[in-house]
This record gives C-alpha cells, structure tokens and sequence, in this order.
C-alpha cells in the first residue's frame, strides 16, 4: 500500500466518472454556469446604455426646435418616446421611470437662437444610476452644438461662431451630485435578501431528507401549505433583520436618503422575500442533497445580479436579455426600493412593479407546492 498504484487510481478515477454521469444536475451546473456567463458577459453586459428613453415638451415648434429633436435620435443615446404636453406628465413620467431623460424647449426658441441670445434648454435626467445617464449627458453637449448647423445659413451663419447656440441646463434628479452609493445600497438590500433567503429556504427540505428527519415530517398531519408557511415565516423575520441593518448602514454611514414612505417599504419587502423563499423552497423540493440545493441558488442568484440591473445599466442590455430580467425578482424590487427611497414614490409610481412580483410570487408558489406534493408522493 506505501507504493502509488495506476491501477488503483485508474479504478477510483473511473468511480468518479460514474458518479458524476449519476449527479446530472451537478454535470448540468458545471457545463451551463460557465455558459451562462460567457452568454451574459458577451452580449448582455453593455456599461455604455444607449436609445435611452426621453420625454419632449416643446413650447415651440420651429425648424430649430425639429432639428434639435432629430439630432438627438440620429445621436444614438436618446430615444424619442413621448412628447409631453405639461410638466406635471414631464414629472410623472420620470418619477414613474417610463423615461431616462425629458427635454424641455422653451417659447421663442428660434427666435432667440436668431438674436444670439442662447436660449435655455432644460434636460432632467433620472440620476438614480449615475452609469446609465453619465455617456448620454456628455453626447448632449456636442448634439447642442451640432444640431443647427444645416439651418444656420446665410445671415445667421455668423452664429456658428459662437460656442453653443443654446444653454444646456441639466438637472440630476434623485441624486445631483451622482453618488454611486445612492444607486448601490439600496440595491444591496435586494441583493442579500435574493442571496440569503433562497439559499437558506432551499436548504429546508434536503436538511430534513439528509438528517433523516423527513419521515416525521411527513408522518404529521400537516398540509403541503401548512409545511411550507412554517419554513417561509421564520426567514422572513431574519430577512427584516438584515434589512434594519442595511437601512442603518445606509443612512447613517453612506448618507443615503430616504425620501419615501418606510411603510410602504416594509410591505414590499414582505412581498419580495416570500417570492425569493417560494424560489428557494421550490429548489429544495427538486434538490436530492444539500450541495445540489447550492448550486441551483446559484444557478438563479447569478442571472438575477447581472440582470436586474444592479451592476449593469439595465436599459443598456439587448432585448432578449432585458425579458430574462424582467421575469427576476430582483429587477422589479431594485425598481420599488429606489423609487421609494430616492424618488419619494407611492402606490401610483410602482404599482406596475409590485403586480410583476405578486404574479411571480403565486407562480412560484405554485410550483413549489406542486413539487412537494411530488415529494410526499
């Protein structure tokens, strides 16, 4: 036995080749992780958004005030996807998100350009992810410089001598000053709760089923539902833990403010978790051992963080990765948390993100009672 042996090793390699073509979830996450990150990386992760969402209201409808609008979709970062008859739709549509930026053109806009007297030009930006907004603003300043030149002829081609035509007044809304952290830890929040809460719930079954203890379960007079409210609850507890912590931390270490309702907060945190522990409690009916539970967290954890637009501009990915995202429920949670905390918003502004998690939650609910049901079997 002192003396290495091929033959004895060949023997134990050939052992662990047959149990991992036995594990075939194991070999499944060893193959499609890799695969999905080479996916993600390549062609969903974009840090330069472009054919961002924005709102016009203009006051004037010249040739100068066309062209303005023109060279703002040929420049590639804005998309012209509403034109707004007030301010009061200028401010509801960004407190809601529906656009990234809104342009507003003043009365007398030709006029003034005519004079030489650069009129002002307001762009409210949504500056609650500073990235999404940063490459958008500084193509802005050359499209105000450029858009007039094919209508300044003749007597007004002197007027290309100036710096800028018009002024550009830029208002960073929710976070002037651009402070990463204001985009990061309220994003945090929904991120350790996706991580912990669908981590720890998918251990609840295989834990049982490993330590033996499943038989007993299964001999109580308890109802599929019953089994599973009883292993939701207890997290849900420890997730407002964690959330009281972010929020200190938040607030009294990186000064990020909390304008809206804590609340409405509150209830929204209740809907995110049970949808994330309904995730995980459907893994841990699927998983056969603890360390499979693992790696399908995992599995759900790593599309959730890249897509949901936590690290990346969500608006800067390509279609077919932005439906992914939307299905997650972290995309929509970032969404709720943000527009309270930053935003002030209410029901009204993130009513459409609350019904996207109530369905996620009942449809994961759904399955996972169906699979336990399938355990019991």
């Amino acid at each position: 036995m002192g003396r290495f042996s091929v033959s004895r090793w060949f023997a134990v390699l050939i052992k662990e080749f047959v149990q991992m073509r036995r594990d075939r979830l194991t070999f499944g996450m060893m193959i499609g992780i890799p695969v999905i990150q080479l996916a993600l990386f390549g062609f969903a992760i974009n840090s330069d958004p472009k054919a961002l969402p924005t709102a016009v209201r203009a006051a004037d409808s010249s040739v100068y005030a066309r062209s303005l609008v023109s060279a703002l979709g040929n420049s590639g970062y804005f998309r012209i996807v509403r034109e707004a008859a007030s301010e009061a739709e200028v401010e509801r549509l960004l407190q809601a998100g529906e656009v990234q930026f809104a342009l507003t053109i003043p009365a007398g806009f030709a006029r003034d350009i005519l004079r030489g007297q650069r009129p002002a030009i307001l762009v409210e930006a949504d500056a609650t992810d500073p990235a999404a907004t940063s490459n958008a603003l500084a193509a802005l300043q050359v499209v105000a410089r450029t858009a007039f030149d094919r209508d300044l002829t003749g007597p007004a081609l002197a007027l290309r001598a100036h710096p800028d035509p018009v002024e550009l007044r830029v208002h960073r809304r929710y976070n002037p000053e651009g402070i990463s952290q204001y985009n990061v830890v309220p994003g945090l929040m929904g991120v350790i709760l996706t991580m912990t809460m669908v981590m720890m719930t998918a251990l609840a079954v295989t834990r049982e089923r490993e330590r033996g203890t499943m038989e007993a379960l299964l001999a109580m007079p308890v109802r599929p539902g019953e089994v599973m409210l009883g292993k939701i609850v207890p997290y849900i507890f420890v997730g407002y833990v964690q959330v009281v912590l972010i929020l200190l931390a938040a607030h009294h270490v990186f000064g990020v403010p909390m304008v809206g309702s804590l609340l409405l907060l509150s209830l929204m945190l209740i809907l995110f978790m049970a949808a994330n522990l309904a995730v995980g409690f459907t893994f841990s009916t699927i998983a056969k051992n603890q360390l499979q539970a693992m790696q399908m967290s995992f599995f759900f954890f790593l599309p959730s963080i890249l897509l949901s637009g936590f690290m990346f501009p969500f608006r800067g990915m390509p279609d077919w990765a932005q439906a992914i995202g939307e299905v997650l429920p972290l995309t929509h949670f970032l969404r709720i948390v943000r527009g309270i905390m930053l935003k002030g918003s209410g029901w009204t502004e993130i009513e459409r993100e609350v019904w996207a998690l109530a369905a996620f939650l009942i449809a994961a609910t759904v399955v996972a009672l169906k699979r336990y049901r399938q355990t019991l079997d």
